[in-house]
């Protein structure tokens, strides 16, 4: 039985992309380093799939950004705005590249970066490919043929090439203009398909990996269309070459018939996320078919051991039906969500034995993948029953631990009242309260929340948690950022004021470590996007909180001002969707364990004398169910929890809240429902754009429309902001507006955050003249 992955971890064991990459920005490294720090991290990775026993390795799964973007630039859909540096003479294709996931801002160029929005419901961001109604597509760049020679050479067998399912890629992408749809497009793209296809068929290529989540997505008949136009196209001239087509994340739906039908020779479904669809799939005409069925039984998306006698039944009931030659075993996904390897985690970890047992990383996942194939080909031998016996040990331990049940924590979450999710009046009388007693200007300014976190400041953190630096040393350095930065902000004029969270080391990381219920890796990275890593807590039980977590840092900072100090919170939904979270009962109620303990916090920040609070929810569309008839239901208990945590304030108290890099317009009822005070949004990437939303359905709260996009190190200039703040004047009522950045500020330098900062509060300040001179 055929043991396969869909992807690996691009980012290294030790997340050498990540430092290689950024090297390479600052000018440190030069592109042959690069492209050899690359090539290293692939060849470990194809090497550590081999060692495990998976017979179909995936190669162009690595990126040095996005493989969407990628995507993009191998079918040449580069955005007009980055012709000056195709033509460039000496130009390089990842300086290309690069400028186009992060903007470019040299030799009197300005190029703002490409959109970047969420893959789908998990936390990594892609590069939203840009589509004109006269868009042409070419074979631009060789990544995945020079890829797919490098890794048979480095295996000795033949790798199996991963590529954007066509329709995917199409309708990932965004019309940039009226008056077609992208899937209009997909005639000039398939030949493009055709002739990567035909050279990697040359290369001596078998299985061809066609990835196309937006299969469980709900779809129309011109999307129906494009999928049985496209794989007839492939079909009829490639028909020795085997086909794979990988769904995931959700079930069929609408589309089971359609998935069943398409003209490959295998079919991937995540039966993680979606159990029932294997019972579906048999009871079709799939049956009488040839081609294989891909059980993604082991989860790509979360941490926990796997219930192998589980997987086993899904596989039995498989192979009954079609045969064991009909069957691959594979993760539900590609490994990219998951961090590289539990054995990196050493003695000094935040994960005590007990926990540690109870988990898996992408290297072990592997490893459940073959056994799980060895175990299919061999039900009966004593390894296999030996394997099972072990397996029902440590799930039977974790249910039984102690470490995971709080009565008390249990008890409160089954009496919420609606006292419990609604504040004392209603938004229109809270604003003139707050408005009253703030005293803010039209056009408010403020940031998101975080400053950038220097190499000073991640010393000393380090070197205090190495035991280098006491705590007296390392809190007296904290209080000397804060003020610098309180400071800082007075001087430029800002008008509500942020400590900076020079104390933090990851929003969501900083309160799990402060909360029950949550254990940490050393080395759990994940990609989020590019370079960007995050380190995702681990909630193994019921989650409470055992003291203040921001109030000390908050009131200290408030104390040096008279103007406004925001406390900063992350949401409950923000912090369950960015941890792997337990899997042993629903999710929303491990939501609402977290809501309280945030509740909690919220009122002792109010008692301290903080006016104005914001909690975070940059993941509540991205926790969205995928497929729409789910909506409701998670709508209900994500408002709910998100109430829980905001409504134990006075009327007086301004909560605030942020979203970033989410489309808003299919919900922007539940966003209005979270009745927040004010709500920060990205809208620079989409040059306002996605205000849209708000503006059709009459937000009736105020707003932060961002005006500086923080993903890139360009500087947006004064005149820029105010064409941002302009339009997005023109459409809502001056008094609801503030002026702010898209999201925080931690990863960006301090050069360009001082200078963009400052270029904000001057278009903030013209924009009051220019409105008091009409009044």
């Amino acid at each position: 039985m055929v043991a396969h992955n869909l992807g690996y971890p691009r980012i290294g064991s030790h997340r050498e992309l990540k430092k290689a990459s950024e090297q390479y920005w600052a000018g440190k490294i030069s592109h042959d380093q690069l492209l050899e720090a690359g090539r290293h991290i692939r060849r470990a990775n194809w090497l550590t799939q081999q060692q495990a026993g998976i017979q179909l390795i995936p190669c162009n799964d690595f990126s040095f950004y996005d493989q969407t973007l990628d995507w993009s630039l191998t079918v040449d859909a580069i955005p007009a705005r980055f012709r000056p540096l195709v033509e460039k003479p000496g130009a390089n294709e990842l300086d290309l590249y690069f400028a186009m996931a992060r903007g470019y801002q040299q030799n009197g160029l300005d190029l703002i970066a490409m959109e970047m929005t969420k893959w789908f419901d998990t936390n990594y961001h892609y590069i939203v490919p840009e589509f004109t109604q006269n868009q042409t597509f070419s074979l631009r760049s060789d990544k995945i043929f020079r890829e797919f020679v490098e890794a048979k050479t480095v295996l000795g067998t033949v790798p199996k090439p991963v590529l954007p399912g066509p329709v995917t890629y199409l309708l990932l992408g965004k019309e940039k203009e009226g008056g077609f749809h992208r899937l209009d497009l997909l005639d000039r793209l398939l030949p493009v398909y055709e002739q990567i296809l035909s050279r990697l068929q040359e290369q001596g290529a078998e299985w061809i990996q066609l990835d196309e989540p937006c299969l469980v997505l709900n779809s129309d008949e011109r999307q129906q269309l494009a999928y049985r136009t496209a794989y007839r196209f492939l079909r009829e001239r490639f028909p020795n070459l085997k086909l794979l087509v990988a769904s995931y994340f959700e079930c069929f739906g609408e589309n089971l018939n359609l998935a069943t039908q398409l003209p490959v020779d295998a079919l991937h479904i995540d039966l993680v996320r979606c159990p029932s669809q294997l019972d579906d799939i048999l009871q079709t005409d799939f049956v009488t078919k040839k081609t294989a069925l891909s059980l993604g039984l082991v989860d790509g998306r979360n941490i926990w051991i796997n219930d192998l006698n589980r997987s086993l039944g899904f596989i039995q009931k498989a192979t009954a039906a079609l045969g064991k030659d009909r069957v691959l075993i594979a993760p539900s996904c590609s490994l990219l969500h998951t961090p590289c390897d539990l054995n990196s985690e050493t003695d000094a970890s935040g994960l005590t034995p007990e926990i540690k047992q109870w988990l898996v990383f992408a290297k072990q996942k592997l490893g459940e993948v073959v056994k799980l194939a060895t175990m299919a080909e061999q039900p009966e031998s004593e390894q296999t029953q030996q394997w099972l016996r072990e397996n029902e040990a440590l799930l039977a331990a974790r249910r039984q631990s102690q470490l995971i049940n709080r009565p008390a924590v249990q008890e409160r979450v089954r009496k919420v009242t609606d006292q419990d999710i609604n504040r004392t009046s209603a938004f229109p009388e809270r604003q003139s309260i707050q408005h009253q007693r703030l005293n803010l200007p039209l056009f408010p300014t403020t940031t998101i929340g975080s400053f950038p976190q220097t190499e000073e400041v991640r010393v000393n953190r380090a070197k205090f948690k190495k035991g280098e630096k006491t705590i007296e040393h390392y809190e007296d350095f904290i209080r000397q950022e804060t003020e610098k930065a309180i400071r800082w902000q007075e001087e430029i004029g800002l008008d509500v004021l942020v400590h900076g969270e020079f104390e933090r080391n990851d929003m969501v990381e900083y309160f799990g470590e402060l909360l029950d219920g949550f254990a940490f890796s050393q080395n759990g990275w994940v990609q989020s996007y590019g370079s960007r890593c995050v380190k995702p807590p681990i909630i193994y039980g019921d989650v409470y909180r055992p003291e203040a977590m921001t109030v000390r840092w908050t009131e200290f900072a408030q104390s040096l001002t008279d103007k406004p100090v925001k406390g900063m919170l992350t949401g409950p939904v923000t912090i369950l969707q960015w941890s792997f979270v337990r899997d042993d009962q629903p999710r929303r109620d491990t939501c609402l364990q977290i809501a309280f303990a945030i509740r909690d916090e919220v009122v002792d920040l109010e008692k301290a004398g903080i006016r104005i609070i914001q909690i975070d929810e940059p993941a509540i569309r991205e926790g969205l169910p995928l497929r729409r008839e789910n909506w409701v239901n998670y709508l209900d208990w994500a408002v709910r929890a998100f109430r829980v945590s905001a409504s134990g304030v006075g009327d007086e108290t301004q909560i605030h809240t942020h979203m970033c890099y989410s489309e808003f317009n299919d919900i922007i009822q539940p966003i209005a429902d979270l009745d927040a005070d004010v709500i920060t949004i990205e809208t620079s990437r989409s040059q306002m754009e996605l205000l849209d939303a708000f503006v059709q359905f009459n937000y009736p709260n105020e707003i932060g429309p961002g005006v500086y996009d923080i993903h890139s190190p360009r500087v947006p200039t004064t005149d820029e902001i105010m064409a941002l703040l302009k339009k997005a004047a023109d459409v809502l009522p001056v008094r609801n507006l503030w002026v702010n950045p898209d999201c925080g500020l931690k990863t960006r330098r301090w050069p360009e955050t001082e200078q963009a900062l400052k270029n904000m509060v001057q278009a903030a300040q013209t924009a009051r003249k220019l409105v008091a001179e009409t009044v």
